[in-house]
């Protein structure tokens, strides 16, 4: 089994998509089908897209959780850090590998593990 689509949605698409960024993922903003305009970045098999809120939310799902590998881990952290990024967890050697925890711009908690 393999994941292949994560999708989460925002009303700041273009404030989470440069967030994203600076992790190291590439957006393309595009749209398929009826879709609404939105961001999509392919990680190995895995596409992330952020979409817009539907008409029926009010606020985005802050309990989803997510954790990425990074490449340049303490260049990452320094941007972050300079950007005045909420860090949750201090970078740290944890049982799973040396980790910080961070939050998106939505309030979601994101995992950052050293590659």
């Amino acid at each position: 089994m393999d994941i292949r689509l994560l999708v989460i949605r925002t009303d700041k698409t273009d404030r989470l998509a440069e967030f994203y960024s600076l992790l190291g993922l590439t957006f393309e903003y595009h749209k398929h089908g009826n879709s609404p305009m939105h961001y999509s970045a392919t990680i190995g098999q895995t596409v992330l897209e952020i979409y817009p809120l539907t008409k029926s939310q009010t606020e985005p799902d802050k309990n989803i959780r997510l954790g990425f590998g990074i490449d340049n881990f303490e260049l990452t952290i320094q941007k972050l850090k300079e950007l005045g990024v909420a860090f949750s967890l201090e970078p740290t050697q944890t049982d799973f590998g040396f980790m910080t925890i961070v939050t998106d711009p939505d309030g979601r908690k994101v995992e950052l593990y050293k590659k």
